[in-house]
């Protein structure tokens, strides 16, 4: 069977994530600037290669002065780490339409393994006769694994900021002309 290519739609895709602060409230936040591809066996997204990546600059939560917070050494580091990759290691089905994803995520230089969930949409061909699949990716993953530990204390000695990170990623895949 041959490969088939399928690149991330930016345009039409998004990525997110969610922290507690204060414990009480959560707040969300985004990456505008991302991309990447799977790679797979014919149209069987089973065991497909998937490579990703995100601009770290792109960060966005709504607060300028937040989002700098996040690019500088306390978070991100963004200046010497510009980037967020992610590479799949096995893409198996777990039920109908719900994939177990486990790959490599290199934050600061840092990589570990992750597992997500992905939740396959569908697929559609646009008004332009391209064929398009969706993907809804979700996990958590512990900031403190890829040394995003800056935090502060509240006035009651609790921690202001949560440690897991809730990401979630709606993506749309453009199957490449052959």
């Amino acid at each position: 069977m041959s490969k088939t290519i399928w690149n991330v739609d930016a345009l039409h895709s998004e990525v997110q994530f969610k922290v507690k602060h204060l414990v009480i409230s959560t707040v969300t936040g985004s990456f505008k600037s991302f991309g990447g591809k799977a790679v797979t066996e014919g149209d069987q997204f089973e065991n497909a290669d998937i490579a990703f990546t995100i601009d770290v600059n792109s960060v966005d939560t709504g607060q300028p002065g937040r989002d700098e917070h996040l690019r500088n050494a306390d978070f991100f580091e963004a200046e010497t780490y510009p980037q967020f990759t992610f590479t799949s290691r096995s893409f198996t089905p777990i039920k109908r339409d719900l994939y177990k994803l486990i790959g490599d995520l290199t934050i600061k230089g840092i990589t570990k393994e992750v597992e997500l969930e992905a939740e396959y949409g569908g697929t559609e061909r646009d008004q332009y006769g391209n064929v398009k699949v969706g993907f809804e990716v979700n996990g958590t993953i512990d900031r403190k694994d890829f040394n995003v530990t800056f935090n502060a204390l509240t006035e009651t000695g609790g921690l202001a900021l949560g440690e897991k990170i809730k990401v979630s990623a709606n993506i749309q895949l453009a199957k490449e002309a052959a």
